[in-house]
């Protein structure tokens, strides 16, 4: 049996992504019968993961990804805002963004090893908590201290 990489698949214009696309998700086996010598081509096809024909389902968890995505980056473009714009505005603005990104990596922790209608319930309204009492917090921090730009930097500079 030999298999056969299709070029065609490879070589499409277009504006969908390289591996999304259902023909990356096909091959063409070219295989004998026992009894004769002629040879059919036979396609079988490996499905993605339902989410991609899901519908507006897969939509809002798209939406959610993107999301997640966003505020890390956002992150990362706030860390050298905070050392050379160092102000109220950073400072609430990091306050958000860290709640937000912690808030969405522990609930991703929990939905993965808490398990049961009930103990989801439960432990969904303490993360909503921990996660209010923390933006609180900051804000409160923020507001009466330093704020979180220069309390890093009198950390660094003990």
């Amino acid at each position: 049996m030999a298999a056969i990489v299709r070029i065609s698949s490879v070589c499409h214009r277009g504006v969908k992504p390289l591996f999304y696309r259902s023909s990356l998700l096909s091959r063409t086996l070219v295989a004998q019968q026992k009894d004769q010598d002629c040879r059919y081509p036979l396609t079988a096809r490996i499905h993605g993961s339902s989410s991609l024909y899901a519908g507006s389902v897969s939509k809002a968890a798209s939406l959610h990804w993107t999301g997640e995505r966003v505020v890390s980056v956002l992150l990362l473009a706030l860390g050298p805002a905070a050392y050379y714009f160092p102000g109220p505005a950073v400072d609430y603005s990091l306050a958000a963004a860290l709640t937000l990104h912690g808030h969405w990596g522990i609930g991703q922790v929990l939905t993965d090893y808490v398990h049961g209608e009930p103990k989801i319930k439960m432990v969904n309204a303490g993360l909503f908590l921990l996660s209010t009492i923390t933006f609180a917090g900051l804000c409160y921090f923020n507001y009466n201290d330093v704020g979180i730009c220069k309390a890093v930097a009198l950390l660094w500079s003990k």
